[in-house]
């Protein structure tokens, strides 16, 4: 089997040869200004100090070298007043759009996914235009301004993936990191009021073409499976171990949501390596078992070369079905 066939047999839950690290291979397609570029290309490679606008009107500042910059002015921090003279930036713009169809060419449907990317697609894109406080009040203070708000950047949003549906894409990304290390960022109940329909729109528009949805929802967020399920989304990213009951996560999932990650990033930071090896072990029969799961580590950071490896040695290793104990 191909790894594409093996990642179609792993989101199913059906019978794949082995466990492999992430969806994929992957072709990736991102509109301009999906990383927080400014207009003059301007992003988070930049020197340390420098300081810029992205497509959005939010104003970026690189503080730390090797670390994406913080957000550090928001065009929105007044709802409804800023809405009314705010200019929303065109997905049909030629300068955002038009380096999706210029990279969709090269690549080899049999093996490869052409996928997409909605970065920041409805909370964190929301809390960067407003600031994080001021949208987290605006949810009791202005809740109609705060709703049309959510609906512009959704029709931003479906702008977009009209685009990636032009060309074909197979997968699409999304990531709003909804959860703190110990509970929601925002209560189930405003998620469910404010977040979910919009996010309907998008996903309900991508179902319709057979497009899988990849989420990244960083922190704890066991108390949002169900409604992951309920929306469509096939694969959850990255099920954080130190924020989640992993035995808890793959009950609820089982046979109905695809798990990416759950190996401890702190682990795989610490070492040792046989403590790497005995907890990609774990991992891989807790969450794996019955499929629906990518072997892969919770959050990405420059891990010692050492532990890589001893992380990629114990995926080859226990990572072939039938999986042992």
């Amino acid at each position: 089997m191909t790894d594409k066939q093996i990642t179609l047999e792993i989101l199913r839950f059906g019978q794949p040869a082995r466990v492999l690290e992430g969806p994929g291979p992957q072709h990736h397609l991102r509109y301009f200004g999906v990383n927080h570029e400014s207009t003059d290309g301007v992003d988070h490679d930049a020197p340390v100090g420098t300081r810029w606008q992205d497509i959005w009107g939010t104003v970026w500042h690189k503080e730390h070298a090797g670390v994406m910059g913080f957000p550090r002015g928001n065009p929105l921090t007044d709802l409804p007043r800023d809405l009314a003279a705010y200019r929303w930036p065109d997905p049909d713009n030629e300068r955002l759009c038009g380096q999706i169809y210029a990279n969709a060419a090269g690549w080899d449907r049999a093996t490869t996914f052409l996928s997409g990317n909605h970065r920041d697609t409805l909370w964190e894109r929301a809390y960067m235009l407003c600031g994080m406080e001021n949208m987290m009040c605006n949810f009791l203070t202005e809740p109609e301004a705060t709703r049309e708000l959510l609906h512009r950047i959704m029709d931003f949003q479906l702008g977009i993936a009209r685009h990636y549906l032009a060309v074909g894409v197979e997968m699409v990304g999304f990531s709003d990191d909804l959860g703190t290390q110990h509970g929601l960022l925002l209560s189930p109940e405003i998620i469910h009021a404010f977040l979910v329909p919009e996010y309907r729109r998008l996903i309900s528009l991508y179902k319709a073409h057979n497009v899988m949805i990849d989420f990244h929802s960083c922190g704890h967020i066991t108390p949002l499976l169900e409604t992951f399920i309920a929306l469509g989304i096939d694969c959850l990213n990255p099920i954080q171990a130190t924020a989640n009951d992993l035995a808890e996560v793959r009950r609820i999932t089982q046979g109905r949501l695809t798990l990416h990650g759950g190996v401890s990033s702190a682990l795989l930071m610490d070492g040792p390596v046989e403590r790497i090896h005995a907890e990609v072990r774990r991992c891989l029969s807790l969450l794996g078992r019955e499929g629906g799961y990518f072997c892969a580590p919770d959050q990405y950071l420059p891990f010692p070369e050492e532990h890589r490896q001893a992380f990629t040695d114990a995926l080859t290793e226990f990572g072939s079905y039938p999986l042992a104990d």
